[in-house]
């Protein structure tokens, strides 16, 4: 097997993850869903600066990847409650090594200046 080959075969599949969770706003909605289920102003609310057209926007993206799902309110079925999907919780373990990583990091970073 050639090194191209291999080299292919080991970047493609982190190409792929990173597409699924490229933008400003994929992650953290990920990280508030994997916390607790919301409805979209609760989102709104918690991550700061989305404004609602992209919210609206990277919901319909996640759940097209199938890492949400949307389900309705009981209290209000009018109402739509966002949650991760079954499939979005495998992702979780990204998400820790994530937040470890970015932790260290940035301790690495101020501990220099």
């Amino acid at each position: 097997m050639s090194t191209g080959k291999l080299c292919l075969e080991h970047i493609r599949p982190v190409i792929d993850a990173v597409d699924v969770l490229n933008g400003k706003w994929r992650i953290p909605v990920v990280v508030a869903l994997c916390e607790s289920p919301r409805r979209f102003n609760e989102l709104l609310r918690d991550i700061k600066n989305i404004t609602p057209r992209m919210l609206a926007k990277t919901l319909q993206e996640l759940e097209q990847h199938e890492l949400l799902e949307r389900v309705p309110d009981t209290d209000n079925p009018a109402t739509t409650i966002y949650q991760i999907s079954e499939y979005g919780h495998s992702i979780e373990p990204l998400i820790l090594a994530l937040t470890e990583w970015g932790t260290a990091h940035r301790k690495r970073l101020i501990g220099k200046s």
